[in-house]
C-alpha cells in the first residue's frame, strides 16, 4: 500500500467521491431506463437550445434512488449550462433563497431536492423568480420598510420530490414539465450494472448482473450499492470475479431474498399478517409497532411492496395481499384459524 495515502486518509475519500461521480451518466445518450422521460425531455431541450431559451421549470417526482438529481445534472449538461444543488430544508428564510437566486448566471439551473420541504414564506418568495425572473426583497419593518425589485438571469429551476402531494398547488402549477420516474426493470438495472462494473473494474457475468437486478427493487442507487458489496466478497472469498455463486452468496448474507426484500422488509409484513391478523393497520400504528417513521414506511419501504402487490392502501388502512403470505410462508387460513382459535375455545368454555 502506497505510504502517501497512509499519511494521507482523505485521498481514499476523494478517489471514492469521485468514482460515485463517474457512476452518474452525464448524457441523454447514456442514461439508461425511463423511456418516456428521457424521450421526452430530449424534445424539450432541443426546442429550448432552438428557442435560445432556457429550458421549462421542471419537477421530477417519485421514490428514492431512481436518478431524480442524475437526470437534473445530465438537462444542465445537455444544455451547456451550470448547475447549482441545494434542498428545500436548507432553504431556512427568504435571505438563503436570495443568496442562490442572485448568485445564478443566465440559463443556469438550480436544483432543490425535497422541494415539498420549502417553508411557506420562502415558496411564496419563490413565486415571482420562478414567473418573471425578479425577487421582491423588503429591508426594514414597519413603517420604514421598503421593497425592492431585482432582475434575475433567466434560469431553470427544477424540483425533486418522493411526495408531489404535498407541494402546494400554487407551487406545483408553476412547472412547465412534470415528470414521474418509475420502477426500473431488471432488463434495465441489468444494463445499469454492467455499465457500473466497467466503470469500478469488476469482472461479471450477466447471470450475476440479472441476480443483482432481481433484488434491487426496481432501484438504481441500491443496484449500484449492492455491486459494491458483492464485489466486496468477490475480492476476499474468491478471485475478485463475481460469477453467480458469489452474487447469491454475498447477497444472501446481506439478508436480501430473491424479490429485494430486506429484513426490516418482512418484518413489516409478519407485523401486519401475525400482530393485527391480517386486518387494515393505520400507518401511525404500524410505525409505532416497528419503531419507525412515518415518512420513512412511505417513502422507502412502501413504494416497493405496493409495486410487486404485497399490500394495499384502502380507507381502513394498509392491508397485506396473498402474494406476501406466500412469499413469506404462510397460509392465510392457517393464520387466522390459529390467531381465532383461542377465542373459539374461551366461547366454548362459557
Amino acid at each position: 500500500m502506497d505510504n502517501q495515502n497512509l499519511s494521507r486518509p482523505e485521498l481514499t475519500d476523494v478517489q471514492e467521491e469521485k468514482i460515485e461521480t463517474t457512476l452518474r451518466p452525464q448524457t441523454l445518450q447514456e442514461y439508461i431506463g425511463q423511456t418516456k422521460v428521457k424521450e421526452s425531455m430530449k424534445i424539450y431541450i432541443e426546442a429550448a437550445k432552438k428557442r435560445k431559451e432556457p429550458l421549462d421549470h421542471c419537477l421530477f417526482y417519485g421514490p428514492p434512488g431512481l436518478g431524480k438529481t442524475t437526470i437534473s445534472g445530465i438537462i444542465a449538461n445537455e444544455m451547456h449550462s451550470k448547475i447549482r444543488i441545494t434542498s428545500g430544508p436548507a432553504i431556512e428564510k427568504p435571505g438563503d433563497l436570495a443568496g442562490i437566486l442572485t448568485s445564478l448566471e443566465e440559463f443556469d439551473v438550480l436544483f432543490i431536492d425535497e422541494i415539498h420541504r420549502l417553508s411557506k414564506v420562502v415558496e411564496e418568495s419563490l413565486y415571482p423568480a420562478l414567473e418573471d425572473f425578479v425577487l421582491d426583497i423588503t429591508i426594514g419593518k414597519g413603517a420604514e420598510a421598503k421593497s425592492i425589485r431585482l432582475d434575475l438571469p433567466k434560469f431553470t429551476l427544477i424540483g425533486a420530490t418522493t411526495k408531489a402531494g404535498a407541494l402546494t398547488t400554487p407551487l406545483r402549477d408553476r412547472f412547465g414539465i412534470v415528470q414521474k420516474l418509475e420502477l426500473y426493470s431488471v432488463k434495465d438495472l441489468s444494463t445499469i450494472i454492467k455499465r457500473s462494473s466497467k466503470i469500478l473494474g469488476v469482472e461479471i457475468d450477466q447471470a450475476s448482473c440479472t441476480e443483482i437486478a432481481r433484488r434491487s427493487r426496481g432501484t438504481p442507487r441500491i443496484a449500484n450499492r449492492l455491486l459494491r458489496r458483492v464485489r466486496d466478497f468477490a475480492l476476499v472469498l474468491a478471485d475478485g470475479k463475481i460469477d453467480l455463486k458469489i452474487a447469491k452468496y454475498a447477497l444472501n448474507q446481506l439478508e436480501i431474498d430473491e424479490l429485494g426484500l430486506e429484513e426490516i422488509d418482512r418484518k413489516m409484513l409478519s407485523t401486519m399478517i401475525v400482530q393485527y391478523s391480517g386486518r387494515p393497520v393505520g400507518i401511525e400504528a404500524l410505525a409505532a409497532s416497528l419503531g419507525e417513521e412515518i415518512d420513512t414506511i412511505e417513502d422507502v419501504y412502501e413504494p416497493y411492496l405496493l409495486q410487486i402487490g404485497f399490500i394495499a392502501r384502502t380507507p381502513k388502512g394498509r392491508v397485506v395481499l396473498p402474494p406476501a403470505y406466500e412469499h413469506l410462508g404462510y397460509q392465510k387460513d392457517r393464520v387466522l384459524m390459529a390467531l381465532l382459535a383461542p377465542m373459539l375455545l374461551a366461547s366454548r368454555k362459557n
